[in-house]
Order: C-alpha cells, then structure tokens, then sequence
C-alpha cells in the first residue's frame, strides 16, 4: 500500500526550533522543552543567535549553520521576520514550517493579510508546505512530538483535528482523564497551505486512528470538506465541533483565525448527510470520544435505567426523554421474573428502576440492571452510581461500593455509568465519601467502563451513538 502522501509530516528526521529562546516563559522555550521531554527521537536544533545553549542543547545562530539536514521547521519570529525565514529554510532544503508565529489575516489588518498572501506566494516558489500560521503545530506522542508540556504522553487510537490549539490541550487532557489518548493531533489555526481536509483525509487513511475528532471555527473549502468528511464518515467515527456557531461566536472565530462562519443549521444539515456525528460541547466532544472508545455498537434508543431513587428516577427519565431515548415500560417478563424472585414489588417497580422501594436484601441495583441487560427489549443500560453518604456506609471499602451494581458482568449491552461531579473545596479532601467516589472512578477506568457526570450527557452521547450505527446500518 503507498505511503499517504501526508506521511512525512509526522515523522521527521530533525526539527528546528527558529526563535528558540532560553527564557521559560516564552513559548520557544515551550516547544524546544516539549521535544525533548515527549522524547522526540529525531534531532533538535534550537536556533538563536543569543543564545549558545537552550534547555541543554547547542543553540546554533542561524538555520544555515546546522550541520545536518532539516526537515521541519518551527517558526516562532515575529511575522515581519517569516519571509527571510522562508529562504533561508529554502536555502536549507526545509520540507516543513510550522508557523506557530501569528498577527497576520486574524487580525483583519490588510497589511497583515497581504504579508500573510506574500508568505504563501513564497513557500509554494520554493515548495515548503506551511502549518499555520497562528497555531500549535503537530502532537505525536508516538513519535515524541509535542508543543505543551501539559499533553498526555500516552498515545492511544483517536485522532485530532483543531483549528484551535488551546481547544487540543483541553479535550486531550479531559479525555485522559477518561482513559481516551491520542494517535496523531494538529493545531493548524489560518490554514493557509495545509487546511482541515488534507488533515481529516490523513486521519481517514491512517492505521493508528480509530476514531477522528474535529474542532472547526470556519472552513477553506465547504464543498471539498464536505466530501472529505462523507469518505471518512464511511470508513471510521467522524465526531465534530463547530464553533462560530453564534453571531457573537462567529465574531471570536474571525479575530480567532480569520474564519467565516455559516449557517447553523445548514451546518447540522450537511453534517448529518456526511455522516458525521455533530457536538454541541467540548465537553460533549469528549463524552462522544469515551463512548465510542469504549461502548460497543448501539443498536437502538431504548434504554433501561436503575440505581435511582425517587425523584431521581423521575428526573432521569426525564433526561432521558429529553435526549430522544424512548424510556420504555418494564417488560412483562422482568415483572414474572421478579415475581419468581420473590419480590413483592414486582407490579410496582418500573423503568427507571426506583430502587429505595425494594425490600428484599438479595436482590440489589445490579440485578435490575442484570436482567434489563440480558432483555431483549433494552439496547442500552444507564447506572446511576448513587454516592454513599449515611453515615452507617462510613467504613465501607470500594469493593462494596461498586460490588452491588455488578457492572463488570453487563456485557450483554453497552453500559454507560453515571457518576455526579461534586463541587468540592479543599475542606473536603479528607471525606470518606469522596474518596470512594474517587476509587470508584479509578476502578472504572481500569475497567473500561465509561463514565458521565450526569445522566442528560450519559443518554445524550447514547443516543447519538445509537443514531450513527442506524445510518450506518442503513447504508449497508
């Protein structure tokens, strides 16, 4: 099979830092840092005439004066400086710049935005392919390429592409959190050169990305986009944010990165014919990565929910609903089940499951969710992991905690847990309550098992899930 034609972009042999600087609060210090904390296996060349050495590298003072070959280069002048940048990296035989360097078209300047067409006249003369320019660049953990040291250095199967660089620090390190890393991630902000369809057609062909996020604030090319992520959509998870989505958004996207933004609602419309799945959140963009990493193929809306209580299983229907689940009546043959089982409630108990009714201590959440698993009528369960807080549950260990929901033997559906967010201040640390919470979290993650803070994002992250394999099930 040939080689994607955007292959060398993510392994260079050796990266130029141009700009470099000995100061750690400036960001040629951050990236020069961050190759070689992340174990960039290629060399690194900082470049600054002021310095001799930066972070324990040689600095050399000009690109010329590296001995070696450069295959990518990191611009971090100011933007008067990036045309003689050019052709000394044309002089060099440079493949690659990065142009993290910014004030060009965002600004709205037209003498930002005619340097920034001169920049781009001069990189084709000499045929440099341009990252940028007002962006982060490339996060490879795989291959030790990194801008922040605030990344996750674990790689993983999902793929990123962001027109903003601090949206990939965010998602990437709320989706660690949840056991969700990352194969191959670009920031590449104006879009000058290399825009969001060369990336997404990379991602689609490459075998290390399972599952492709996107955050979008305006496009080069709509129509080009658009075919681009319908074959993607066909072969792999295509899961999008768009901002800009606002009148008061889209005026951020355009002092952003100079991006236009469009109609909301042909927006979903187009997205939805392409076979995207469209986030509303950063947060729900990484509820949609957990649930993919994690859930297998969901085959319809009908959900069962236990581990409620009282008006929380009211209101967890009604979340449910509200996320366009169908929050379907107990099935005849649970009640005859529950009936054998000796459980006087068995006409009284429905779906959501209030489980503070029962009186029967052998039959707990996890048998509901058990036998609501294992009936045909529900394609998916939702747990509520409710927090122990009587004092009477002061001792108890982990294992008692999460040993009455038995999510580990649900595998006959995809389950989704829910486990709430508690506003806590540094008084609550010590609580043991809070420490459960915490090992209970932990525990899931060995596990696999997907979690949410509350039960609106577990149903709405199920049903869109459930909405894209039916598409998919449907184009068969």
């Amino acid at each position: 099979m040939l080689a994607h034609p955007l292959e060398y972009l993510f392994h260079p042999q050796s990266i130029a830092v141009v700009g470099a600087s000995g100061n750690p609060n400036a960001q040629g210090y951050g990236f020069t840092t961050a190759l070689i904390e992340y174990g960039y296996r290629g060399l690194i060349y900082p470049v600054n005439p002021k310095y001799e050495n930066i972070a324990g590298l040689k600095a050399y003072p000009s690109l010329e004066e590296i001995p070696g070959p450069v295959d990518y280069v990191i611009s971090c002048v100011p933007a008067p400086h990036v045309l003689r940048l050019l052709k000394d990296c044309a002089r060099k035989g440079v493949k690659v710049v990065h142009l993290y360097t910014a004030r060009f078209s965002e600004t709205g300047r037209p003498e930002a935005v005619q340097l920034e067409r001169e920049v781009l006249q001069l990189a084709r003369t000499h045929g440099i392919r341009l990252i940028g320019p007002n962006c982060m660049g490339l996060y490879c953990p795989k291959e030790g390429i990194a801008f922040s040291d605030a990344l996750p250095k674990q790689a993983g199967p999902v793929g990123l592409v962001s027109q903003s660089g601090q949206a990939v620090e965010e998602i990437t390190r709320f989706a660690a959190l949840r056991n969700v890393f990352f194969s191959k991630v670009i920031s590449y902000g104006n879009a000058i050169d290399f825009n969001e369809c060369d990336f997404l057609d990379y991602l689609t062909h490459d075998p290390e990305t399972a599952l492709i996020l996107m955050y979008i604030e305006g496009l080069r090319d709509g129509r080009r986009f658009f075919h681009t992520v319908r074959r993607a959509a066909a072969t792999k998870p295509v899961v999008i944010l768009k901002g800009g989505r606002g009148e008061s958004g889209a005026r951020a996207a355009a002092s952003h990165t100079a991006s236009l933004a469009g109609s909301t609602q042909i927006w979903d419309l187009a997205m939805a014919q392409a076979g995207a799945i469209s986030a509303d959140s950063l947060e729900e963009l990484v509820d949609l990565a957990v649930s993919f990493r994690f859930l297998p193929p969901v085959k319809g809306r009908r959900v069962g929910v236990a581990g409620g209580a009282g008006g929380a299983s009211v209101l967890a229907a009604d979340q449910c609903e509200k996320a366009g689940l169908a929050v379907i009546p107990l099935p005849p043959e649970c009640r005859e089940e529950l009936k054998a089982k000796g459980i006087t409630i068995w006409d009284w108990i429905g779906n959501p499951a209030d489980m503070s009714i029962r009186e029967a201590p052998g039959f707990d959440v996890g048998d509901m969710l058990e036998m609501m698993a294992k009936n045909d009528n529900f394609d998916v369960i939702i747990a509520i992991l409710g927090e122990p807080h009587h004092e009477r549950q002061r001792g108890m260990s982990v294992d008692d905690y999460l040993g009455g929901y038995k999510l580990k033997q649900i595998t006959d559906k995809p389950l989704l847990a829910v486990m709430g967010e508690r506003g806590l201040g540094i008084h609550n640390y010590d609580d043991w309550n809070w420490k459960i919470m915490y090992e209970a979290r932990t525990r899931l993650l060995a596990d696999d098992i997907p979690f949410y803070p509350t039960i609106g994002r577990a149903a709405m992250a199920a049903r869109k899930l459930a909405d894209y394999y039916q598409r998919k099930e449907i184009a068969r």
